[in-house]
């Protein structure tokens, strides 16, 4: 017995002075474990879900905004360098993007630690009530551009995890009152020209110190009647330090050649 014993324990130091047989060996020992315990996975599932991971993933842009035109780079700068920065335009100048890439990229610095989109709840013929849901997913629709821009900077489970935990806030315009914007939160108002005057002034009000605010719109496409408050804000703070008006021209557009081409038949229609 002892003379078999010690013919078995010089052939396992063979064996494992041998690489190839150590790593077959060793491989063997790791499954034949697994077995009993209970924990060995059918490979096909890891490979269903490497598969899941990499075709639903949205693309992640680690890389700097960077602007596509002249426009879009004195805007970002703008908003970099001022408190309270106003975005002029027609559609497909990037005015929204800009505002929502450049908060991400705050968010994920650390230099802030809140966003907040909001936008007035004006809609062209139906009202928020028609929405299935509760407040939050009636809201949700108008989030949605955004919620694509940050999906692309931060990753969409980052995204899901900051709206969840509060750090990430879509809400509509009226729920801003009695609020206060403190230094360490990124605030973008959208379609601002649906703003009447008095909810423009009740919104700038909300500003605190060190706050950064990006208010958006397009005059031309005002959804409201009477006086509009994106324009009459633009004219009162015209001029103050910390503000800044930025103004787009429809060759600043970068969505498409057909979206200047339609804006282009719009204007001369209605001039």
């Amino acid at each position: 017995m002892a003379k078999r014993s010690h013919k078995r324990s010089v052939q396992y130091f063979d064996e494992l002075d041998d690489p190839y047989y150590n790593t077959k060996a060793s491989k063997r020992r790791k499954e034949k474990q697994r077995r009993r315990k209970g924990l060995e996975e059918p490979s096909n599932i890891v490979e269903l879900n490497s598969l899941l991971n990499t075709a639903y993933k949205p693309p992640h842009h680690k890389l700097p905004l960077e602007p596509r035109n002249s426009a879009q780079k004195q805007y970002i700068n703008a908003i970099k360098t001022n408190s309270l920065t106003f975005g002029l335009g027609p559609a497909g100048t990037g005015k929204s993007y800009c505002a929502g890439a450049l908060a991400a990229e705050a968010l994920e610095s650390g230099r802030i630690e809140r966003i907040i989109f909001t936008r007035p709840a004006v809609e062209a013929g139906e009202q928020l009530g028609f929405l299935p849901g509760k407040l939050e997913e009636k809201f949700s629709v108008y989030i949605d551009a955004f919620r694509d821009i940050l999906n692309a900077r931060l990753g969409k489970g980052v995204v899901e995890y900051c709206l969840r935990h509060g750090r990430i806030v879509g809400t509509p315009l009226a729920y801003m009152r009695g609020k206060t914007f403190n230094a360490s939160t990124f605030v973008v108002l959208d379609e601002a020209q649906n703003v009447t005057p008095s909810q423009m002034k009740m919104f700038l009000t909300r500003i605190g110190e060190d706050c950064k605010v990006v208010v958006n719109g397009d005059t031309n496409q005002s959804d409201i009647r009477g006086p509009n408050g994106l324009n009459d804000a633009v004219n009162r703070l015209r001029g103050l330090p910390g503000v800044h008006i930025h103004t787009f021209s429809k060759e600043d557009s970068v969505r498409s050649g057909l979206v200047r081409a339609v804006l282009d038949r719009y204007e001369n229609v209605q001039g």
